[in-house]
């Protein structure tokens, strides 16, 4: 069985299966780009980074909290 007919396009019906699984596994994986992390602080996050840095008090901490999980 030869794929060189004209039906595959010249390539081998191997390397068509590799292609898709390729193009695949790039569009579809899922993937963490560093860069975008800064874009996805959540506010817990957020609220935990300034109460770390001793830009809120624990009373401020607590109640922000409080309204951030009602």
């Amino acid at each position: 069985m030869h794929f060189f007919d004209g039906h595959w396009g010249g390539m081998h019906f191997i390397w068509w299966i590799v292609w898709f699984i390729l193009l695949i596994w790039i569009f579809f994986v899922p993937y963490d780009i560093p860069y975008q992390r800064a874009k996805k602080d959540d506010p817990f996050r957020i609220l935990k980074k300034r109460f770390a840095n001793g830009e809120i008090s624990k009373e401020e901490y607590e109640e922000s909290k409080k309204i951030l999980k009602s």
